[in-house]
């Protein structure tokens, strides 16, 4: 995973405990669950009818980063030590065995397209190759009118270009516009938004007016996102395989008990539509 240099406002220890994401802040709007210890993380539900009245701190409050999962198979997770990548979002180097999974029955599609075989055979495989790989997701940050606490929600490369174009267009009215962020729909036809709320006076309770009047007091600190996410080490990567269906042996690997059995998946653990740009061959 290549790792954008982040904003200044990071320190260096901050930048390190940070590499989970290849970019933060600025560097995340341009690219258009751990444990976090004692400190509340701000990751929050946002499934199809979910409705906040927000404020928004800044357009730099976003992070980029490559998830990985089986729908209904393995949560989303991010690896401890995540593959660098270039500036389009391939890997240069350092694949997880994540990757290395996925590359593998990649070459299988093309071995299998170069004897011979049918397009539905290649497909199959290259279907599977696809649910390795990392798929590029966001998180970004806004301040909850309701409870007067930043919250974070995960969001779909469509879905975080239509809410920073909407944030863009009142970039410079940020301090004095609340707007309704909504989900509808589900899976692949969710549908996010973000609309100004025009009538603030009307359409804001006296408690939610009076957090939006707090909304410059503290910025938001962008070392929280790592508290959104599920980090997996290596071996923990390898069960997930393994739980996924994946031989393991074909990687040289092995473990030494069964693995352990995973939580129903998020929303956002939906798949992902298959595209022929995303093929390596």
């Amino acid at each position: 995973m290549f790792t954008e240099k982040v904003p200044l406002k990071l320190n260096e220890k901050e930048r390190d405990r940070m590499s989970m994401f290849t970019k933060v802040g600025a560097e995340a709007v341009a690219a258009t669950n751990n444990d976090g210890g004692a400190k509340e993380s701000p990751i929050t539900s946002f499934k199809s009818g979910s409705t906040y009245k927000v404020g928004v701190k800044s357009i730099e409050d976003v992070a980029e980063y490559y998830g990985y999962s089986i729908y209904k198979k393995v949560n989303t997770f991010v690896p401890k030590n995540p593959a660098t990548r270039n500036a389009r979002g391939f890997i240069d180097a350092n694949p997880t065995v994540w990757d290395q999974a996925a590359d593998l029955l990649y070459a299988d599609a093309k071995a299998a397209k170069e004897a011979g075989a049918t397009e539905d055979a290649v497909k199959k495989i290259t279907d599977e190759a696809y649910l390795y790989r990392g798929k590029q997701r966001f998180l970004r940050a806004f301040f909850d009118l309701t409870t007067g606490k930043d919250i974070v929600v995960d969001l779909s490369p469509k879905q975080e270009k239509t809410l920073k174009a909407v944030i863009e267009k009142y970039a410079k009215k940020l301090g004095s516009i609340a707007f309704e962020l909504t989900k509808t729909g589900a899976g692949q036809n969710a549908v996010v938004a973000l609309s100004p709320i025009i009538d603030m006076d009307e359409d804001l309770t006296d408690a939610e007016r009076a957090n939006f009047a707090k909304i410059g007091s503290a910025p938001f600190d962008l070392a929280d996102f790592e508290s959104c996410l599920y980090v997996a080490d290596e071996e923990e990567q390898t069960k997930n395989l393994v739980v996924a269906g994946f031989d393991i042996a074909r990687l040289g690997l092995s473990i030494g008990a069964a693995a352990p059995s995973n939580v129903a998946p998020t929303e956002t653990d939906a798949p992902l539509d298959i595209s022929p740009d995303d093929l390596p061959f």
